[in-house]
């Protein structure tokens, strides 16, 4: 067993509310540590649909507080992160069997009005017989209305959040998992167990966001038996060769009372997400079912004039969201609210619980928390996400172009393509990623498609990655485009 460190605040969890918690209390100035037994958002938070949204067919729950905060947070997130974060405009075709007209405008009318928009354009109708989304559509699809939200790299949210954390201060412990939380001198006694063999970590405050396994925790290293506080509900998607040429989304209507998006994805890709059924298997088992291929495809050959077939998918993945067990009797209807709960005070030790939320309302959740940290530790520094930047996302959230431009006269000899997914990645960062090099050449060792070793070792060095897998699916979306031997390569290299 290694010597044991001290620290403020213990986070148990590397998605994306444990990376919040840990950004936001460290820059309060609280000293923090998280553990995460695996890679960072290699849970829920990278299995989304990619969205940091209000959530509309919330407002059919009631969701109100939730829709407001989750609306409001979409011009927050995207000026802290305008590298990986994008708006996107979303078409909802009217369905005239489904919600009536009126009621599709009315809803996206509150929409509008709750979100505290500045730079999002709002909400026009559309006439799909003349309109260039309504092209890919069948000719039954007449009237649409045309909406805001934004896209963001799940994944890289989270990462950015923990490289922020950890250049404040935070201790970020990946593929370590902890083995025990117990009381001990009026706080918690930590063990570890990963990468850095076994230790132990002493914590005046414990923060259990540990995802879908939070119960898991509380049951087993916390040893609290009968811990029942989630529900799991699982979420899949498809990827499909592309289906139309132009850039909106869509949103399609179902009559099950469900929705599914049909979104451009990594420039010749459509994503088709996401399913809602309950799951009450291990979530590291989570895969997409033939029934829930067989629900997406259908659900988007109502819609397109040209059918959606099991042959164009070219990828799926899959995920558990760990929403907080209200007893609502249908998956879609259970709430997507988060819910925090405190165990404990300063004399013997206080543990957060941390049940439900979605990547839009992370940092609200994180402040949310953090209020709670205040009540048992003492307050110390304010209040201070909210008008923050993350790692690379030094430009404003409509100066992306401009920037491209100008990375581009600095690096002239790099492909153009490679200069653009770099900065939507990294954002200003990508000139540490680029270094000196004056074309590929520079690069070192060609991994497929444009990955070359300088990102690599830039990953590895700066963002946690040790297998291809992290490089490939978390960090990057290079696995869509690289064969097996690739792969392969790339393995053997990170394991050298």
């Amino acid at each position: 067993m290694g010597g044991s460190d001290n620290v403020d605040i213990f986070v148990i969890g590397g998605g994306i509310n444990g990376a919040s918690v840990a950004r936001d209390a460290v820059g309060r100035g609280y000293s923090v540590a998280l553990a995460e037994m695996n890679d960072l958002a290699s849970g829920t938070s990278s299995a989304a649909t990619k969205l940091v949204h209000g959530g509309l067919r919330y407002l059919e729950h009631y969701e109100f507080r939730l829709v407001h905060e989750a609306l409001a947070e979409r011009e927050v997130l995207w000026a802290e992160a305008p590298h990986i974060i994008k708006p996107l405009r979303f078409v909802l075709p009217h369905h005239k069997g489904l919600r009536p007209a009126a009621v599709l405008r009315a809803g996206l009318a509150m929409y509008d009005y709750m979100g505290g928009r500045r730079l999002l354009p709002p909400t026009k109708t559309l006439d799909l017989t003349r309109h260039e989304t309504g092209k890919p559509l069948k000719p039954g699809y007449r009237l649409g209305f045309e909406y805001s939200d934004c896209w963001v790299d799940d994944a890289r949210f989270v990462v950015l959040n923990a490289r922020d954390a950890a250049d404040k201060g935070a201790a970020i412990h990946v593929r370590t998992k902890v083995t025990s939380v117990r009381r001990d001198s009026g706080g918690w006694l930590v063990e570890l167990d990963g990468e850095a063999g076994r230790q132990s970590v002493r914590a005046r405050l414990v923060v259990n966001a540990a995802g879908p396994w939070v119960d898991e925790v509380i049951a087993g290293a916390m040893g609290r038996n009968g811990a029942h506080n989630v529900r799991l509900v699982k979420g899949s998607h498809i990827v499909v060769r592309k289906l139309y040429d132009h850039d909106r989304c869509y949103i399609f209507q179902n009559g099950d009372g469900r929705i599914i998006f049909a979104i451009p994805y990594e420039d010749d890709f459509t994503l088709i997400g996401t399913t809602d059924e309950d799951y009450h298997g291990d979530p590291k088992d989570v895969r997409i079912s033939e029934k829930e291929t067989d629900y997406l495809l259908s659900a988007a050959s109502e819609y397109f004039a040209k059918p959606v077939t099991r042959t164009q998918i070219h990828w799926t993945y899959s995920g558990v969201r760990p929403l907080f067990d209200d007893g609502a009797s249908a998956a879609q209807e259970a709430t997507r609210d988060y819910v925090l709960k405190l165990d404990g005070d300063a004399a013997t030790g206080a543990a957060i619980n941390v049940f439900g939320g979605k990547l839009t309302t992370s940092r609200r959740l994180a402040e949310s928390v953090l209020e709670k940290i205040e009540g048992v530790l003492g307050k110390k520094g304010p209040a201070w996400t909210r008008t923050s930047r993350l790692p690379g996302g030094t430009f404003e959230p409509l100066a992306f172009d401009a920037e491209l431009r100008r990375l581009g006269m600095d690096y002239a000899g790099m492909p153009a393509g490679l200069l653009r997914r770099l900065l939507r990645q990294y954002g200003s960062k990508a000139r540490d990623v680029l270094g000196s090099a004056s074309d590929t050449g520079g690069l070192g060792r060609h991994f497929g498609w444009d990955l070359y070793a300088a990102e690599v070792d830039y990953l590895v060095a700066h963002e946690w990655a040790r297998t291809a897998q992290d490089v490939l699916w978390r960090r990057t979306k290079v696995g869509l485009r690289v064969s097996a031997d690739e792969v392969a390569a790339l393995g053997a290299y990170m394991a050298r």
